[in-house]
């Protein structure tokens, strides 16, 4: 698929990841249009910041909406869905809210997209759906496991998605990120509270520190996402988007650390601890099929986007509350 001129929705596309994927369009060449949450404060998300802003649609509304949606799907051509709630502690929280927001509002894109004869769906799921590895490297076959309410939530929206493929032959493909990491990412993720107590020369709390995590630098994963969107074998499947490394959350810490050129102490902070058995211990991508199907790769070493994101939030730390937990 040629990206020029083809006319594209990006959902959530004020958030991390959605606003990399809707500039990495732009700069293909496709007709952007870019679906931002409503506020009464006028704010875009990250898209605010975006030199490529002017150059995109971007319109507000609200994914559990399914007029807003539909409205924004109109004479769009491939649709790729990032709108979605994805903090963890959160979702102990406000279970309902996750429901709502990525159950409903997937529905509401896979119903608009059937009436409206969308040529192609991008799902975005999450590597959470998994669970505690069973077996590693990961790969697309693992059973999923509902370990905290936003994984069961997104473990629905995926097979919603799934199931409007099989029943009504929708044009749906599920890409399935692991840790994605990069500059403008929430301070609920790990490395960026990791990052930003490193530069402000304070102890590094964190939650439990054994677990491991396959990190994605965020430019590889809008690659992943453009490349399933585009490549008609990818219909109908689950492609996993992943380095294919792992490393601990303690020695993730400890690797910030050198690279900042500080010395901290590493803590484990009770408060950030999940529920025992709501804890992922082990993620590793088992990235072969995306590879096989698509001819996706990372490019981007931990060590490589590890310094640029750092780079990135020593421009940006007022943006950020180092002392903070931020649910």
């Amino acid at each position: 698929m040629s990206w020029t001129g083809k006319r594209v929705l990006v959902t959530g596309a004020g958030g991390f990841i959605g606003s990399h994927l809707a500039e990495s369009l732009v700069r293909a060449g496709a007709s952007v249009r870019a679906l931002v949450r409503y506020n009464s404060g006028g704010r875009r998300g990250w898209l605010d910041e975006s030199a490529l802003q002017k150059d995109m649609e971007i319109v507000a509304g609200d994914i559990t909406d399914s007029g807003s949606v539909a409205s924004a799907m109109q004479g769009r051509e491939v649709v790729f869905h990032l709108a979605a709630l994805i903090a963890i502690p959160y979702s102990y929280t406000a279970p309902l809210s996750y429901v709502q927001t990525n159950i409903v509002g997937t529905l509401n894109v896979l119903e608009a997209a059937r009436r409206l004869g969308t040529e192609r769906i991008v799902q975005t799921s999450t590597s959470e759906v998994y669970g505690t590895a069973l077996f590693v490297p990961i790969s697309e076959s693992h059973p999923l496991q509902g370990q905290s309410p936003y994984s069961a939530s997104k473990i629905g929206s995926d097979k919603l998605a799934e199931s409007y493929y099989r029943s009504f032959g929708l044009p749906v493909v599920t890409v399935r990120p692991f840790n994605t990491y990069g500059p403008r990412q929430s301070a609920r993720a790990v490395l960026p509270t990791i990052i930003t107590q490193c530069l402000a020369g304070q102890t590094v709390r964190l939650g439990s520190l054994t677990p491991t995590r396959d990190l994605n630098y965020v430019a590889d994963t809008a690659a992943g996402f453009m490349a399933c969107a585009a490549h008609p074998d990818a219909v109908g499947k689950t492609l996993n988007i992943g380095s294919g490394r792992e490393i601990s959350v303690g020695d993730l810490a400890q690797l910030v650390a050198r690279l900042v050129g500080t010395n901290v102490r590493i803590e484990c902070d009770e408060q950030r601890l999940r529920p025992v058995a709501s804890e992922v211990e082990r993620l590793l991508a088992d990235n072969r099929l995306a590879a096989e199907t698509v001819g996706w790769k990372p490019t981007v070493s931990l060590e490589e986007g590890l310094q640029q994101t750092i780079e990135w939030f020593r421009g940006n730390a007022k943006g950020y509350r180092a002392d903070v937990y931020n649910v």
